[in-house]
């Protein structure tokens, strides 16, 4: 005597309810196909890039006559001269002074709000919920009403148009988000590894470091590329606060703009100098950034 069983389709479980047309059709569709079609927006999102990339590489009577895309067949007219003229204009002085700018905010944004984020995680005091809401309340207020204050309090001091001026500037409107970002963060750390640390006669400094600072590497990371990005392509803070002996990149192609009229070439040279040291930071690093970026999503 023979029982009849009834089997469940391929890929489909028992009990699972069928899937429509759209999901079938999902299905079916390879991770090849996928990858491929992904793979092809990326170089079609790419090329104006590559054009902009390609009109650095050319001189402007060329770039007036030609459009970028004629360089497949005249690869004789690619020349560095763009870049040769924006050396020699001073624009590896504003390089210099964009990573003065950048890299002490980047380190002292980070270093402070790792310190004030493990507070207002960690430790119990008076006022703590309050302060934190008045940090979240920060995250809102516009840099442009700052702007006006700020300059008159800067020459009253003495250090208006100087880089520790604009480093400051930028330090105190990193901090809200930087704060409110890693005490997020912080917050999801076991508890039992700190009071661990607690019973064995650490103190909070140690806890701190030894702790918490390791295991916040992930959304450190993210929050320091955020921030290095940020300074490094801010070109409002510069043109307030910064004078000409002091200026970043982004003012001195603004400077260029303003002499050499529409010498795109020139322009496209100088953004494409500004744009190295940020990949290099962010392929450096993009294994924190990818770990900071989904912190907390699975527990």
């Amino acid at each position: 005597m023979s029982t009849a069983t009834a089997t469940a389709p391929a890929g489909l479980e028992a009990g699972a309810p069928r899937r429509g047309l759209a999901g079938r059709i999902v299905d079916r569709l390879g991770s090849g196909v996928v990858q491929v079609v992904m793979v092809l927006l990326g170089l079609f999102w790419l090329v104006p890039t590559l054009g902009l990339f390609v009109v650095s590489l050319r001189t402007t009577q060329v770039n007036n006559a030609e459009g970028w895309w004629t360089i497949f067949t005249k690869p004789a007219e690619l020349t560095l001269s763009s870049y040769t003229n924006l050396l020699a204009s001073g624009f590896t002085a504003s390089f210099w002074n964009t990573v003065a700018i950048t890299v002490p905010t980047t380190i002292l944004v980070i270093g402070i709000a790792a310190m004030a984020a493990y507070a207002f995680a960690w430790m119990e005091f008076r006022g703590r919920d309050t302060g934190f809401l008045v940090v979240v309340g920060l995250l809102i207020v516009p840099i442009q009403i700052a702007l006006i204050p700020i300059a008159s309090f800067y020459g009253g001091v003495g250090i208006f148009g100087s880089i520790p001026g604009v480093v400051l500037f930028h330090t105190a409107f990193g901090l809200p988000f930087a704060i409110f970002l890693l005490r997020n963060f912080f917050v999801g750390i076991p508890a039992s590894l700190l009071e661990a640390a607690r019973m064995d006669g650490a103190p909070e400094w140690k806890i701190f470091v030894s702790v918490v600072f390791p295991l916040g590497k992930p959304a450190i990371a993210s929050l320091g590329i955020f921030q290095f990005l940020w300074v490094w392509n801010d070109m409002l803070i510069a043109l307030v606060f910064a004078n000409t002996e002091n200026q970043p990149m982004t003012k001195a192609l603004q400077s260029q703009m303003r002499q050499f009229g529409s010498n795109v070439d020139i322009l496209s040279s100088g953004a494409f100098l500004s744009l190295i040291i940020p990949l290099v930071l962010f392929f450096a690093f993009q294994r924190y950034f990818v770990q900071g970026m989904m912190a907390g999503s699975v527990k």
